[in-house]
């Protein structure tokens, strides 16, 4: 027979855990019932959900209001569905089966199940025996084969101990004993932090820490070994006395974390040992000591800290060293051996930034990025020195610093900002000699040549509802920008600039207000034609100061207006096909008139530098970046998209476009970097007829993907192109082809600027969990790899390390080639180190 001791209330809820016969479930409702009568009658004790400590007394005056949890029992209550169950003054005994059989009990938001219970009503002593499971609020699973656990469950004893947790990590012990509501100790222990294969009993688990005690501190929330033998896939591979890590349920907690070891020619054997101090739930600190044998160590420090309106994090290193790398003195395409130069002195960097929030509306933030020396970055291989944080980025290999307040409403945005930028990058005018002075050093650009922007605003404003049918936005805009050295192009245009020495001369100074109306209509006839009907009017106004002497003037004031109107036309077409493939064909064209654009030849081009010409910008009415290049007269644009879609999951687009104005432009001709005499357009806009656009996807199936953008002249010459396929295959196997061109500088020989590059990275498993993995980049244009990568792989669920051979060869190392070993290593559970080489900007 099977006893249910259940409040009234709790009957109905519980009814649906088992499925007995009818005549069962009457036998066990009015076993139960009995239960119920025990308080009416006089018995000491409480009802069928046991109140644990409450003691016998008259019935009160007042009712008494207990909270109850989410399973309607209050903190001091008993549940109990077993097989057979009786009550001894304030124990409460209940008996079950094995596997589904056994006693289901849940008290204090836990569940217990076992073969036999006792649990004491005044004391809150619960005992258990047989196959017992306890299932904490969290979802943490602890079996035993004994288990007792006192009140309040702060302590307890268990013989056969395993738990889970719910990130999946197994905690197995002989015996354990919870000294505390803190403390626990366990004896014979294996921990294993990641979940074990069921499906395979001959499986092994990836790690295992195999201990003769572990100590486990809730308040410190770590685990603490003696005697530990790290096992990988069962084999032994490590011995220590003492090891301790974080809680499985740890978010962050101070320690060790993995190391980053690898051997570099310029460094040696280097090793970094990360140590993460955290001060509170909102602060830590991350000291990183890189130590190599061959030069001096340098130290890597991180601290983050969160307040109640924002987050500042703040990255820094130093060492007190000297110079090092290899260098080709003589040309003959060998580096020679000058491992140590110059004097030792102060070398360090800081990478930080912060953002806040005021209200709802307002935000502010800044960057801080510098580095003492250009090399420093290279030659200690320092991880993700570029990043893009704040309002304004740098680009590839420069730093910003900024501050900056944004504005942001439905209707509105208003942002005002400043900012400098230091340059890691290679001075172009040495590229003849691989960037390199007579002394074989690489010769960086000077920061000097860069401006201090301050300020930078930015502000937009629709009003609400429509204005005459369509959309109407408010710009505004302004900036300043001051220099301390001459720079010739891009700040003077082309035919400013004059040969000879420019040593002294001052760097010039600009200042633009920039005011914009844009309004815009969307109108669809009953045919499906959509016309955008649109109105834009722009007005700029310049002042420039510190002109060159050889210009006959020291500053000037420059103001243009532009009128624009025009129309937006496409017409999309839609046909299924039998099954579930249909097309799409949208064919669209733009036509609009503006007075001739006024590009004064004292209007430096600052912000219109970057151009990429694809099936976006050629139909922006400015389609230069920025406010300083702009565009004129009539000019009409047209193109058609194409999209293929079959089997619901394959699909593959193609679209072709291109742009016709009424004269070309001379102004967007620069001159070549190489040799100003000559001049090209590297926009694909300067002649009557723009560059042809060619865009497309393809993902034939679901494993599968790429993506190709190209342009090209009225020959079919490639211009600019750029493609990438990426695909995986089994379970794990992927890997990824890229490919990118530019052809638009037209000078021949070894000097022109134009670069063709090949990148494929790839891992591919070829036994278990065994596998390699190849990276690399192929400069195509000096017939040379810039960047290449093999290593050995080993990845299951929880363990993943890497162990391979790297070359660098690109030309802006200032240390020359460099090769190495990295090792990389990564615990799902304690997280990883990694080589990491990318640079986002």
């Amino acid at each position: 027979m099977r006893v249910r001791c259940a409040a009234p209330e709790l009957e109905d809820r519980m009814r649906d855990r088992h499925h007995p016969k009818t005549g069962a479930l009457r036998l066990k409702l009015m076993a139960g019932a009995a239960l119920c009568a025990l308080p009416v009658l006089g018995v000491a004790g409480a009802s069928v959900a046991q109140t644990a400590g409450v003691q016998p007394s008259p019935a009160p005056a007042a009712p008494v209001v207990q909270v109850r949890g989410e399973d309607g029992l209050t903190p001091d209550a008993l549940y109990v569905e077993a097989t057979s169950a009786e009550r001894e003054g304030d124990t409460v005994n209940a008996k079950g089966g094995q596997a589904e059989d056994r006693v289901f009990a849940r008290f204090q938001d836990h569940t217990l199940r076992a073969e036999d219970m006792t649990y004491d009503l005044k004391t809150g002593i619960a005992e258990a025996a047989g196959q017992v499971e306890l299932i904490s609020p969290d979802g943490t699973v602890v079996h035993a084969s004994q288990l007792q656990l006192t009140e309040g469950l702060k302590t307890g004893i268990a013989v056969d101990l395993a738990t889970r947790s719910p990130e999946g990590a197994t905690l197995m012990a002989a015996t354990a004993v919870r000294r505390s509501e803190n403390i626990s100790e366990l004896n014979r222990v294996l921990f294993m932090p990641c979940p074990v294969c069921e499906n395979d009993p001959k499986a092994q688990p990836a790690v295992t820490f195999q201990a003769e005690k572990a100590v486990q501190d809730e308040e410190l929330r770590a685990i603490l070994y003696r005697n530990v033998v790290v096992r990988v896939g069962g084999v032994p591979v490590f011995y220590t006395p003492y090891l301790a890590h974080p809680d499985p349920s740890v978010d962050r907690a101070s320690g060790f974390l993995i190391p980053r070891i690898d051997y570099e020619q310029g460094l040696g054997l280097s090793i970094e040992a990360p140590y993460l101090h955290v001060v509170s739930p909102s602060e830590d600190w991350l000291f990183s000591p890189r130590v190599n044998t061959n030069v001096a160590p340098l130290m890597n420090v991180q601290w983050r800290r969160r307040f109640d309106s924002g987050t500042i994090v703040a990255r820094g290193g130093y060492t007190y060293a000297r110079n090092f790398g290899d260098f080709d003195l003589d040309g003959d395409g060998d580096a020679e051996s000058k491992v140590h130069f110059g004097d030792s002195t102060h070398r360090s960097y800081i990478l930080a930034h912060g953002k806040f929030d005021l209200n709802d509306d307002w935000r502010w933030g800044f960057t801080a990025e510098r580095v003492s020396d250009k090399t420093l970055f290279d030659r200690y291989d320092v991880n993700s020195a570029y990043q893009d944080n704040g309002l304004y980025y740098g680009d590839r290999r420069r730093l910003i610093s900024q501050i900056y307040a944004e504005r942001q409403t439905q209707r509105s945005y208003l942002s005002v900002a400043a900012f400098s930028i230091q340059s890691l990058r290679l001075d172009p005018r040495f590229a003849a000699t691989d960037f390199r002075d007579p002394d074989g050093f690489k010769v960086f650009e000077s920061d000097n040549s860069l401006p201090l922007v301050a300020p930078i605003i930015d502000a937009r404003w629709e009003p609400e509802g429509p204005v005459l049918g369509g959309r109407l936005r408010l710009q505004g805009s302004a900036v300043a920008l001051t220099r301390d050295a001459y720079v010739g192009f891009p700040t003077l245009r082309p035919e400013l600039v004059q040969p000879g020495p420019t040593d002294g001369l001052p760097g010039v100074d600009s200042r633009r207000v920039t005011g914009k109306m844009d309004w815009r209509r969307v109108m669809i006839s009953p045919m499906g034609l959509r016309w955008e009907p649109f109105v834009d009017m722009r007005a700029d106004v310049y002042s420039i100061d510190d002109l060159p002497p050889f210009l006959g003037i020291d500053n000037d004031t420059v103001s243009r207006v532009r009128t624009s109107a025009g129309v937006d036309v496409s017409y999309p077409l839609y046909r299924p096909f039998a099954g579930s493939g249909s097309i799409i064909l949208e064919p669209m064209a733009q036509l609009s008139i503006s007075n001739k654009a006024d590009l004064d030849r004292l209007i430096p081009i600052e912000d219109s530098q970057t151009f990429e010409l694809d099936h976006i910008s050629l139909f922006r009415m400015d389609r230069f970046p920025g406010y300083d290049l702009l565009e004129g007269g009539w000019r009409f644009t047209a193109g058609a998209r194409a999209t293929f879609n079959w089997d619901d999951a394959r699909s593959a687009s193609l679209f072709v476009g291109r742009s016709t104005r009424a004269d070309d432009e001379p102004a967007y001709f620069i001159p070549v970097p190489d040799d100003t005499t000559q001049l090209y357009d590297p926009s694909g806009l300067a002649r009557r007829n723009s560059d042809w656009v060619v865009q497309g996807t393809f993902d034939p199936s679901e494993r599968m993907r790429g993506w190709f953008h190209a342009v090209m002249d009225d020959s079919g010459t490639l211009r600019r192109a750029e493609a990438t396929i990426s695909g995986d295959w089994g379970r794990r196997n992927s890997g990824a082809l890229s490919y990118i061109l530019d052809n638009s500088n037209p000078l021949a020989g070894p000097n022109n600027r134009n670069y063709e590059f090949v990148q494929v990275a790839a891992q591919q498993f070829v036994y278990g969990n065994w596998g390699v993995t190849v990276r690399g980049i192929a400069d195509m244009e000096r017939d040379l790899i810039t960047r290449s990568e093999v290593g050995l792989l080993y990845d299951d669920d929880c363990f993943r390390v890497e162990i391979g051979w790297r070359r660098d060869n690109t030309r802006v190392r200032p240390t020359g080639p460099s090769e190495g070993i990295f090792i990389r290593l990564n615990l799902a559970t304690f997280g990883g180190n990694g080589y990491d080489d990318s640079e986002l900007r």
